[in-house]
């Protein structure tokens, strides 16, 4: 098949094909980190334009060094250090920037849908880096690629997700993307962090919400643990951290409800929130 979009917004656009596609495509790029010599000339000539509004170190700094490897030129920029401080608008900055032939706009935005409303001002190529908690699709596509490496395919695997569901574009794409591939998706978090219809996000008989987190967890390939998204949400909506480790961590004890050969995808070192029990690292799971 061939790919169709012009734009990369979120996996809700993408069918089951689409996806299988990148996935394919992925596979093949991914030999070009292991050279001694990183470097492709696949899009020798073009120019991207990283446009972060938002903080990021590792998708920002994924992007860049992806666009590099395939030969691509580079131009950063965020909020703090554009025209935006002074007034301008998105749509007036990309615009500025699509007037000296630019190929590509990656963005990362705090706005929920500011890639849907770029797409109608502009004639380039945008690719959502997370816009808002609304989607974060190239996050979902690489841990859909994950899941595939190790468990080869996604047609009735058991993948819980638990955390802080409401706040999290990542796992919006992953319910988004595992449903169209054929796994089941079981969630878990505070009653406060897990949004009215969120079976409805992916294929409905598919998406599963749980109050305990052993529930969710129980005979799961995969468990992914969210971080908790304070930036992006009011205060007060769980007690305390500890309460939440308590009641919505993962530890060694619940998480040997997996399966023997269970996936553990969490969000950076252990010691980094709260959202995972120290002794998880005792746990022995891959």
């Amino acid at each position: 098949m061939a790919w169709t979009h012009r734009h990369l917004l979120g996996l809700e656009q993408l069918s089951a094909e689409d996806i299988s596609y990148v996935l394919e495509l992925a596979k093949g790029f991914r030999e070009i980190s292991l050279r001694p010599v990183r470097k492709v000339p696949t899009l020798q000539g073009k120019t991207a334009i990283l446009a972060f509004f938002e903080p990021s170190t590792r998708t920002r700094v994924s992007f860049e060094m992806a666009a590099k490897r395939l030969s691509a030129d580079t131009y950063a920029i965020s909020s703090s250090g554009s025209s935006v401080v002074k007034g301008e608008t998105l749509i007036d900055t990309i615009r500025n920037l699509e007037a000296m032939h630019i190929d590509l706009v990656v963005m990362r935005h705090k706005s929920s849908g500011a890639h849907h409303l770029l797409m109608k001002h502009t004639d380039t190529p945008i690719i959502n880096a997370g816009d808002g908690y609304h989607e974060h699709p190239t996050q979902g596509l690489l841990d859909m690629l994950t899941i595939q490496e190790a468990k080869g395919d996604f047609k009735g695997l058991k993948v819980a997700i638990v955390g802080d569901i409401t706040h999290s574009r990542v796992a919006h794409s992953n319910i988004i993307g595992l449903t169209k591939m054929g796994a089941e998706v079981h969630l878990c978090g505070p009653f406060s962090m897990v949004p009215q219809f969120i079976e409805d996000m992916g294929i409905r008989e598919q998406v599963h919400v749980h109050p305990r987190v052993e529930a969710a967890i129980e005979g799961a390939d995969v468990v992914m643990a969210l971080r908790i998204q304070k930036e992006r949400m009011p205060k007060h909506l769980f007690p305390s951290d500890r309460e939440y480790a308590m009641y919505f961590g993962l530890n060694s004890k619940n998480i040997r409800l997996a399966r023997e050969d269970a996936i553990i995808m969490h969000p950076g070192p252990i010691n980094r929130g709260v959202e995972m029990s120290p002794d998880l690292a005792d746990c022995g799971r891959s």
